[in-house]
């Protein structure tokens, strides 16, 4: 479904060096590593957001970088992003954050009672009340509110592919556990290919098929969640112990 292929990015520091990675159709595959490693910057390149130095980005066989912009067009039509911190626009709506998830020539098109329709129908999945929220700017929502607003936007178009970068970032662990129930659920009923980046490896762990690691800016770990935990690679292993260490933190402080 999707494949990168020898990539590379540079700003001030080499980012990525040489990711070369496939994810499988209908897959949830999990992008774990330290912060400043790179795993966003991989996101993103998935829809072209950045441009790279070397390699390229595959999407059902089209590529992101060499077939042109009717190629990268089609694909975005396929994707949904789910942007940390919800980026929400904060002069609009919450319908009309929504409405801006639907693709500019469909909404030239698309009657408005549809329109309607289909922003009604995206915040019903990510269990909100639309006759509550619509008129809402996000100021006046919570934190939670917002990702789920973030999420509604990424999914009212009913993509194939959801790119979720730190969903459940400055959550709590209660709203944390709530929006990665929701992922996996919109996951299932959308019948998508999801790649997450998170910096809940506990929850991640959870709920992927396979997971990967970057360290460096290059890939020290793909594999199954359970070879993950059992990984003898001492950079692997002090991953995992830090992360289990800080979610035991967390639940004792929300005990």
């Amino acid at each position: 479904m999707i494949e990168y292929r020898n990539v590379y990015k540079s700003f001030d520091h080499p980012v990525l060096q040489g990711i070369s990675l496939q994810v499988e159709r209908g897959e949830m595959f999990g992008l774990f590593g330290p912060s400043g490693t790179g795993k966003s910057v991989l996101l993103k390149t998935t829809i072209g957001l950045i441009e790279l130095d070397l390699g390229d980005v595959l999407v059902e066989g089209d590529s992101v970088y060499r077939d042109g912009k009717s190629a990268l067009r089609r694909i975005r039509h396929k994707v949904g992003y789910v942007f940390q911190h919800a980026a929400l626009f904060d002069s609009l709506t919450v319908f009309e954050n929504v409405e801006m998830g639907i693709p500019e020539e469909q909404l030239k098109t698309l009657p408005r009672r549809e329109v309607a329709r289909r922003v009604w129908d995206a915040l019903e999945l990510v269990n909100l009340e639309p006759d509550q929220v619509l008129g809402m700017l996000p100021a006046e929502l919570s934190g939670g509110m917002k990702k789920r607003v973030g999420i509604a936007r990424a999914t009212v178009s009913r993509p194939r592919i959801l790119l979720w970068d730190e969903p459940t970032t400055g959550l709590d662990p209660v709203n944390t556990a709530a929006v990665e129930r929701l992922i996996n659920r919109l996951t299932d009923e959308l019948q998508v290919t999801s790649i997450i980046v998170t910096h809940d490896v506990e929850g991640g762990l959870a709920m992927c098929d396979r997971v990967s690691m970057l360290e460096g800016g290059r890939l020290r770990f793909v594999g199954a969640p359970s070879a993950f935990r059992e990984s003898a690679d001492p950079v692997v292993k002090a991953f995992v112990d830090r992360a289990s260490a800080a979610a035991a933190l967390d639940f004792v402080e929300v005990e």
